[in-house]
């Protein structure tokens, strides 16, 4: 059967977006972007961005910045950003140790951290095994930024972000890597350190540039507030009109959320032959 057409002006819009966010991400109307991710998906968890600034003065000049006032770990932070919908600042005073702050850039990876000392009988069985789950960390480099900031995409206010981070459930991101992959089609590979599983998403979107699927960890869930049937997927803003551009398409072929069920004993050929032919 014929597929539909995306000769739409809102798939034209998206197509103006991507170019725009590859020239210039401060011309972007994120409130729209994330308002087409909800169209598509759903959401029930705020998309944040996060931007590294080199000095505190640059951070402070975030419009409606809010300041930790006591020591957290970056999962409640970022928590405070995606589940209250806060702009917040942060550097790595603010933070509970340098397990956190090593991922987002804020303290070196020196012999100290790589020993894993503190993990090992914990979620380790020894020390050569925590150490072997930190040389496996990505993270992003050390030594060019004295803060970061989380805030809700659709304000506006990182102009721009360099990584969005988008919880969802598993059904809701497998079409968002499916809209990923609609065009330029390229298989998606990650990696899962277990505990600190920050360093696959964040870390490791900051240190590569490229989209990062994460299982969010422990610390997460019990300290950033992330559900127990969340994924996390970290990825640089420029991807995110591809995406929806991705998600139109596939919905227009009846690929959409949620996912209805079809039923484990009908015959599947009166399913398939809608998208099939």
């Amino acid at each position: 059967m014929p597929r539909p057409t995306a000769s739409t002006a809102h798939t034209a819009r998206l197509t103006r977006m991507s170019a725009l966010i590859a020239k210039d991400s401060q011309v972007i109307d994120w409130a729209a972007l994330v308002a087409d991710l909800n169209r598509y998906l759903r959401l029930r968890t705020t998309p944040i961005g996060l931007k590294r600034f080199k000095t505190v003065a640059e951070m402070e000049e975030v419009p409606r910045l809010r300041r930790p006032k006591h020591v957290h770990t970056t999962d409640q932070i970022v928590g405070q950003a995606s589940r209250n919908g806060w702009t917040v600042g942060f550097t790595a005073a603010d933070l509970v140790g340098d397990q956190c702050r090593a991922v987002v850039g804020l303290s070196p990876r020196d012999p100290a951290w790589l020993s894993g000392e503190r993990m090992a009988g914990v979620w380790y069985e020894n020390a050569e095994e925590a150490s072997k789950h930190q040389h496996a960390m990505d993270l992003a480099p050390f030594g060019e930024y004295e803060a970061l900031v989380v805030s809700p995409l659709a304000s506006g206010r990182l102009k721009p972000p360099e990584v969005a981070l988008i919880y969802a459930t598993p059904a809701q991101m497998i079409l968002f890597i499916n809209g990923l992959q609609w065009t330029g089609y390229k298989k998606l590979e990650w990696g899962c350190v277990g505990e600190s599983a920050c360093a696959d998403s964040w870390g490791r979107a900051l240190a590569t540039g490229e989209p990062s699927l994460s299982i969010p960890c422990f610390a997460e869930r019990r300290y950033g507030g992330v559900l127990e049937d969340e994924l996390l997927m970290a990825i640089p803003p420029s991807y995110l009109p591809k995406v929806v551009a991705g998600l139109d398409r596939l919905s227009r072929n009846g690929l959409r959320y949620p996912i209805p069920q079809y039923g484990v004993n009908n015959d599947v050929r009166d399913g398939m032959g809608v998208s099939y032919g």
